[in-house]
């Protein structure tokens, strides 16, 4: 089942359909939604509540957002794909959102989108017809291996950087640790052991800047991601991602993305620049 968000908008009409019919003869439904801002219209939502009482509902990618909002994941785990999961967390503080491929958590599926809903399509294989048959689907599929859902989405970092450098990956691995309460470049060379002078070479030979910079850069991506997803106020965001006041806040975004917080706000839930990517900092 796929949950539409402009369908959902006007209402989910869908003459003559009777959901629980439908529903009847189904174990396992999924459901799929474009965006985290779909939702159900009230019939299909008690069908989606009377299903779940003897069915399996499984939520894929963004499906697990209208599930949620039912309360149908609720003291459930669900894997959340990694750029909503400060805005599920917050919408959802009863759902126990994971950043795992998937998650099998008795009656309740859910997938964090993009190939994981292969591998968890391949686990459901395993399970009902055996290793043989979902081997066999997965060579099919050029699938290199199945993966296990407590597999983490993301990429390792070594990949993400274009390098495996050891020094390059620690002081990133700090940084990524420290967005609220930044440290300073002469401390992130004394952690990983490094002169200052040395660091900065490190960082300018793979990725083109300065450590400051890619710091700067990482906390401003956070900051939109945060801008984005949740309803945290510009002042909140800011001072969670490390800049001591709004007025300087303002001023970084503004440089980096060439609009102010609450104007890139405002942008989005106009829908001017709606689905627009988070800048990367691995460039």
């Amino acid at each position: 089942m796929h949950v539409d968000a402009e369908a959902a908008t006007h209402g989910w009409q869908f003459p003559g359909r009777s959901w629980t019919a439908d529903f009847a003869s189904v174990q396992r439904l999924f459901v799929l939604a474009d965006s985290p801002g779909a939702s159900v219209s009230p019939a299909l939502a008690s069908a989606l509540r009377n299903f779940s009482r003897n069915g399996v509902l499984a939520g894929i990618s963004a499906g697990v957002y209208p599930l949620a909002q039912l309360g149908l994941l609720d003291g459930y785990r669900a894997a959340v794909h990694w750029r909503w999961q400060d805005d599920f967390s917050e919408r959802f503080p009863r759902v126990i959102g994971t950043s795992h491929l998937f998650e099998w958590d008795r009656d309740r599926l859910s997938s964090s989108g993009g190939l994981a809903v292969v591998d968890l399509m391949l686990a459901l294989l395993t399970r009902d017809h055996g290793t043989d048959v979902a081997g066999a689907v997965s060579e099919e599929l050029v699938v290199e291996r199945i993966r296990e859902g407590s597999e983490r989405q993301r990429i390792p970092l070594q990949n993400r950087l274009g390098s495996s450098h050891p020094k390059l990956t620690q002081a990133v691995v700090l940084m990524e640790a420290n967005i609220e309460e930044p440290l300073t470049t002469d401390e992130i060379a004394q952690h990983v052991c490094v002169s200052r002078r040395q660091l900065e070479r490190i960082f300018k030979q793979f990725l083109n800047r300065v450590p400051s910079q890619y710091y700067l850069e990482l906390r401003l991506n956070k900051a939109r991601q945060l801008l984005i997803q949740t309803s945290k106020s510009i002042i909140q965001i800011g001072l969670s991602c490390g800049f001591s006041s709004g007025p300087h806040f303002s001023s970084a975004y503004r440089n980096f993305f060439g609009v102010t917080p609450r104007e890139d706000r405002n942008l989005r839930r106009a829908g001017a620049l709606q689905d627009a990517p988070v800048a990367p900092v691995e460039r």
